[in-house]
C-alpha cells in the first residue's frame, strides 16, 4: 500500500450451506376413497439455510391409464404462498401445503412429487 513492499496475508474461513427443505411428515399416504372423490392432507415444508427469498413449484406426477390414457389426478395448493421467507432471527418459514387427489378412474400409484426452488434445488 502506498507503494510499500510490504505483503499482507488474509485467511478465510467459512461454511457453506446449501439450501434445503423438509417435510412433515416425511412422506404421504393418501386414503382409498370412491371415485370421483377427493381425498386431501396437509404437510409442512420446512426450508432451512435459504438467504434470500425463493418461490416453491411442484412437479405433479402424470399417471398412465391401462388404456393408454395420461391423467393428473394431484394438485396442490399453498393457503398461504409459496415464497420461502427469509426472517430476521436468521431462520425461514414453513409453508402449508394442501395436497390432493381425485380420479374418475381406478388408479393406484407409488411414486414421488417434486418440490423445486427458484434455483432448482
Amino acid at each position: 500500500l502506498n507503494d510499500n513492499p510490504s505483503h499482507y496475508k488474509i485467511t478465510l474461513f467459512g461454511t457453506l450451506k446449501s439450501p434445503k427443505i423438509n417435510f412433515d411428515p416425511p412422506f404421504l399416504m393418501l386414503m382409498p376413497v370412491p371415485l370421483d372423490v377427493k381425498t386431501e392432507t396437509a404437510i409442512n415444508i420446512i426450508p432451512q439455510d435459504y438467504l434470500r427469498q425463493s418461490q416453491i413449484q411442484v412437479e405433479l406426477p402424470e399417471l398412465e391409464l391401462e388404456n393408454g390414457d395420461r391423467i393428473c389426478p394431484f394438485s396442490v395448493q399453498f393457503p398461504q404462498g409459496r415464497d420461502i421467507v427469509f426472517s430476521s432471527d436468521g431462520t425461514n418459514k414453513e409453508l402449508i401445503c394442501h395436497i390432493s387427489f381425485r380420479s374418475s378412474r381406478p388408479v393406484s400409484f407409488l411414486g414421488n412429487m417434486f418440490f423445486i426452488d427458484e434455483e432448482e434445488n
